[in-house]
C-alpha cells in the first residue's frame, strides 16, 4: 500500500497511523502555535485591504467543496451589487509573481481552480504573494475580495472566515498532519465566523452545501447530454481533486458504471495517461478538464456541478459585509 494510502485509511478509517507521523504531528502543531502567537503578538504582521475580505478554507487536507463556495458566493454577490473578485495561491502552477488574470489563462501557469473560477467570469488575481495579489483586484475594482483556501495564510487580514467542511469524512481522526487530517487543531473551529457542511449531515450551526450536476459537456463545449444518458454503461472516470471518491460516488449514483482513475490533487494530465484504448467515454471533473482541453478527445466529457447552499448563508455574509 503506498504511503499516501496508508496515512488515509488511518485518518477516516481504524486503521493506526504508522509511528513517524506521531512525533511529526508534535512538531507540527507546535510551529502552528508558534506561528499562530507570532501573528498574536504583532511580530509577524497581516496585510489590511481597503475592501472586505472573505476568507473561504478548511481544517483538513484535501478537497472539500471549497471552489465551488467560492464560485456561488462571488456570483451571490455580483447579483446583490457587489463586484468581488477570487485572490488564489495558484496550486500546480509556476506562476510566481502577482498576476491578474486574462480570459484565456493557462493552468500550467496559474493553477487550475484559478482557471476555473476565471471562466465563470470572475476575476481572479494569482502569486504567491497573496497580499500583493488580492491588491490587483482592489486596483480593478473589486470591492470584495474572497480568498480561496485561505484560512492558513495570515498574512492577508479578514473580516470573515468560512470553513468549509467534508459531511462525509468530517474532521477523520481529529489529529494533527501527518498523523490525521488536520492542518490546524479542532479548537480553530471556534474562532471561524460561518461553517459549510459539504454533503452529509449538517451539525448545528452548519449551512448545508450540495453540489449538483446531472449533466455531462463534451471539453469543446459542442455536445452535452443528461449524465443520466451514460446510466448503465461503463466509463472512464478520471479526478485529480482532493477527494476522488466523491466525484467517483456521483457518477454511481446516476447509474455509471465507473472504472476509476485518481490522480493526485492538481495533476498535470500527459496525453498517455488518458489513452485507456478500448473507446469508452471519459468522464472528468470541470477542475480537470480545463488542464485537457488541449489535447481533448471526442469521447471526453466534463461534469459540471455548481453549489447550492440556503438563502441564509448568503444573507449571513452579507450582514457581515454591512448589507443585511
Amino acid at each position: 500500500m503506498a504511503v499516501a494510502d496508508a496515512l488515509a485509511a488511518a485518518w477516516y478509517g481504524h486503521r493506526r497511523g504508522p509511528w513517524w507521523t506521531w512525533p511529526l504531528a508534535g512538531l507540527y502543531g507546535a510551529l502552528i502555535a508558534l506561528r499562530r502567537g507570532l501573528y498574536r503578538l504583532g511580530l509577524l504582521h497581516s496585510v489590511h485591504l481597503p475592501v472586505p475580505v472573505v476568507v473561504i478554507g478548511n481544517l483538513t487536507a484535501g478537497g472539500t467543496g471549497k471552489t465551488p463556495l467560492a464560485i456561488a458566493l462571488a456570483e451571490a454577490l455580483r447579483v446583490r451589487g457587489f463586484r468581488p473578485g477570487v485572490v488564489s495561491r495558484g496550486h500546480g502552477g509556476r506562476q510566481r509573481e502577482p498576476v491578474l488574470l486574462g480570459n484565456a489563462p493557462m493552468p500550467s501557469e496559474v493553477g487550475d481552480e484559478p482557471c476555473l473560477i476565471r471562466a465563470s467570469g470572475i476575476p481572479v488575481a494569482v502569486g504567491r504573494d497573496r497580499p500583493a495579489a488580492a491588491q490587483l483586484l482592489v486596483a480593478d475594482g473589486c470591492d470584495v475580495v474572497i480568498a480561496d483556501d485561505g484560512l492558513q495564510h495570515y498574512r492577508l487580514a479578514r473580516d470573515t472566515e468560512i470553513c468549509v467542511i467534508d459531511g462525509a469524512r468530517r474532521f477523520g481522526n481529529g489529529h494533527l498532519l501527518p498523523a490525521g487530517p488536520l492542518r490546524e487543531p479542532l479548537r480553530r473551529l471556534a474562532r471561524v465566523d460561518l461553517r459549510v457542511c459539504n454533503g452529509g449531515t449538517p451539525q448545528p450551526g452548519e449551512y448545508p452545501m450540495r453540489l449538483v450536476g446531472g449533466e455531462a459537456v463534451t471539453l469543446d463545449g459542442a455536445h452535452r447530454q443528461p449524465l443520466s444518458a451514460f446510466a448503465s454503461r461503463r466509463a472512464h472516470a478520471v479526478a485529480a481533486i482532493g477527494n476522488p471518491a466523491r466525484f467517483f460516488a456521483s457518477l454511481r449514483e446516476a447509474g455509471v458504471e465507473v472504472v476509476e482513475h485518481a490522480f493526485p490533487d492538481h495533476h498535470a494530465f500527459a496525453v498517455a495517461e488518458l489513452a485507456f484504448g478500448d473507446g469508452l467515454p471519459v468522464l472528468m471533473t470541470d477542475k480537470d478538464a480545463v488542464k485537457c482541453r488541449g489535447f481533448a478527445q471526442p469521447h471526453w466529457w466534463r461534469v459540471p456541478v455548481r453549489a447550492e447552499l440556503p438563502a441564509a448563508f448568503f444573507d449571513a455574509v452579507l450582514a457581515r459585509l454591512g448589507r443585511g
